[in-house]
């Protein structure tokens, strides 16, 4: 007797406008196990291509109000203190906006939920921004998911000036000083590239296991070849 075919599922995805989000879109879009793939958006988006399944809506993440009824939740909302302005600022992102937009979404019935912290993240560290990623962390895991998958990855290799972001000088020089020597470096704390990043969520979230599951940086590593 055959294997009936799963239902298909719905996404939703918040922070698609970063180098994460932006590698999921195309990935959520042509995977079979998704029939709908809703996007939450700050401002109007550009590079966004249209497609028969993706929806884009318009919000304020600080009066998120009723979201439409999905399945999964990609979280890659983030900022850095620089960009942000102050660490006040920096945490209203990377924490409100986070907590805020998987509250909705399990009110919307919402069973998995991924989001994108950092390698590092612990709510008990001395540095204030592995200390908000910690905290986040633990706040989205009480929410009542079924499934949480938390992607830990080191810096991110991508293009974020063609996606009209602040570049990080962070993630810029360790590529270019770890570039002839990368394979030599751990894949603990390797740079990985976005799309990696954004494969090993998606793979996660459907074969999910029950409770949370972290994803660290060097498991991550080559996901989208695999």
């Amino acid at each position: 007797m055959a294997t009936p075919t799963p239902p298909p599922r719905i996404a939703l995805v918040a922070g698609a406008t970063g180098l994460v989000g932006r590698a999921l879109l195309p990935l959520l879009l042509a995977h079979p196990a998704y029939a709908q793939v809703h996007v939450l958006l700050r401002r109007a988006a550009s590079g966004i291509e249209t497609h028969p399944r993706l929806h884009l809506h318009s919000v304020d993440f600080n009066h998120l109000g009723t979201l439409p009824k999905v399945d999964d939740v990609y979280v890659a909302l983030g900022t850095t203190i620089k960009v942000a302005g102050s660490q006040e600022a920096f945490r209203h992102v990377d924490f409100d906006y986070v907590v805020a937009t998987a509250k909705a979404a399990r009110a919307a019935g919402a069973q998995r939920l991924s989001v994108v912290s950092a390698l590092g993240a612990n709510p008990r560290s001395r540095v204030f921004y592995n200390r908000v990623k910690g905290e986040m962390q633990d706040a989205v895991t009480q929410l009542g998911y079924e499934s949480v998958v938390l992607a830990q990855p080191s810096l991110l290799v991508g293009d974020r000036a063609a996606l009209g972001q602040p570049v990080r000088a962070g993630e810029v020089w360790a590529t270019r000083l770890l570039g002839p020597v990368m394979g030599l470096v751990p894949r603990s704390i390797r740079p990985i590239a976005a799309v990696d990043v954004a494969a090993a969520l998606i793979d996660a979230t459907l074969n999910p296991r029950p409770g949370k599951r972290i994803l660290r940086s060097g498991q991550m590593q080559g996901a989208h070849r695999h």
